[in-house]
């Protein structure tokens, strides 16, 4: 789980800067709306490659548990879990 962490963690890094020009340091503990300056347009890019890269789904009504970049990184670390265990398949 700690290798997916990191991995997704630097998927994020990545699009931060590729893609929405973020400048400085981006670790866990890093804001979304405060440090990185994310709006909602932002939001919605980083969501998205994350679900193409991971080839998970985030919900809308995830986005109310997402303060920090390591709320991220959990949040799809769990969907991947949950897409390769399914509730109910043991």
């Amino acid at each position: 789980m700690a290798e997916l962490a990191a991995e997704v963690l630097a998927e994020v890094r990545r699009v931060a800067r590729d893609e929405l020009d973020v400048e400085g340091p981006i670790d866990r503990a890093s804001t979304l709306q405060g440090e990185l300056r994310l709006d909602s347009v932002g939001l919605i890019v980083v969501a998205v490659a994350l679900e193409n890269r991971f080839r998970v789904r985030l919900q809308e009504e995830d986005a109310g548990e997402l303060a920090t970049v390591g709320d991220l990184v959990a949040l799809v670390c769990r969907r991947v879990d949950e897409q390769q265990c399914p509730a109910g398949s043991a």
